[in-house]
């Protein structure tokens, strides 16, 4: 069976994050820091290995620090003699899998993740939102309350995270997110979690945040990955990357295909799953959502 390697999203970040990988190899991601320090303009080694959950928790700190811890790893199982055949991300992770499929260098992933940071960080002040995590109902029904509610503005709620068969997160204003939580465990899911986020990412609160990052990245240099590639907004093999950049744009406020593309993935011979990225979240993901798949987190 062919391997896949997965990088984490926004959300996966703890306090001094990528500490333990430094410290089984010292120097060996230095480089990485110091790419992105540069570009970012703050102390980006410090930050991580020092910082606390709290340091991290900040949109524009998140979002680099996370790509970073992705890259790290990705170098760990790839300087272990790791081989892989293709790539994906959840949400941020998609950054992360453009550098290491070879799309873009790493000097150019860390200008993207600035800007799309700096982008989502203000629009997320200016839009606000809710989102919450339902859990033990299938997406369809999910979907089908959130259309009912939203027949007003103010109750806007869509699924906008399909990550298992049985956990989807919604996202929308406070009322009606709120409203979608009530009914979908009235209708028996076993668990409706409100997120600790500051906006409803990947729903159209973030639209504006899309189209200004598309306008920062347009003269941005995106190559074709050496390792098949698979999208978000697709929940498949992107293969025609001549739009990318509109692609990624809309990837902000577009939803997250993640059991879609699982399920390309295993359909086109992969078996084995290989997260890279802070902590073990898609790592159960893949588990709960391909039965006879492995998976592996590199930070484990």
């Amino acid at each position: 069976m062919a391997t896949a390697l997965l990088f984490s999203g926004q959300g996966s970040q703890y306090g001094e994050m990528g500490k333990r990988l430094y410290d089984e190899a010292p120097g060996a991601y230095d480089d990485i820091f110091a790419a992105g320090s540069d570009i970012l303009g703050f102390d980006l080694k410090k930050l991580m290995l020092e910082g606390t959950a709290e340091d991290l928790a900040p949109t524009g700190v998140s979002q680099p620090t996370i790509f970073t811890m992705s890259l790290m790893c990705a170098r760990k199982y790839i300087n272990g003699g790791g081989e892989f055949e293709a790539v994906a991300g959840h949400s941020l992770g998609e950054y992360a899998a453009l550098v290491i499929s070879g799309a873009v260098d790493m000097e150019t992933g860390f200008t993207l993740i600035k800007h799309r940071a700096d982008c989502m960080d203000r629009w997320a002040k200016k839009n606000g939102g809710k989102m919450a995590a339902i859990i033990g109902l299938p997406a369809d029904e999910i979907k089908a309350v959130c259309e009912e509610i939203s027949t007003a503005d103010e109750d806007y709620v869509v699924p906008v995270n399909f990550n298992t068969p049985v956990q989807t997160v919604i996202a929308g204003s406070e009322t009606g997110v709120a409203k979608a939580m009530e009914q979908l465990k009235a209708k028996g899911a076993k668990r409706a979690l409100p997120l600790a986020v500051a906006a409803a990412f990947h729903s159209r609160f973030m639209r504006q945040a899309g189209e200004e990052f598309g306008e920062l990245i347009k003269d941005i240099p995106i190559g074709t990955p050496k390792k098949a590639f698979y999208s978000n907004v697709l929940g498949a093999r992107l293969t025609d990357f001549s739009d990318i950049r509109s692609l990624l744009e809309r990837h902000i406020s577009s939803p997250v295909l993640f059991v879609d593309e699982l399920n390309a993935m295993h359909d086109a011979g992969i078996g084995d799953f290989v997260e890279c990225g802070p902590g073990k979240a898609l790592t159960g993901m893949v588990k709960k959502t391909l039965s006879d798949a492995s998976a592996t987190a590199i930070d484990a």
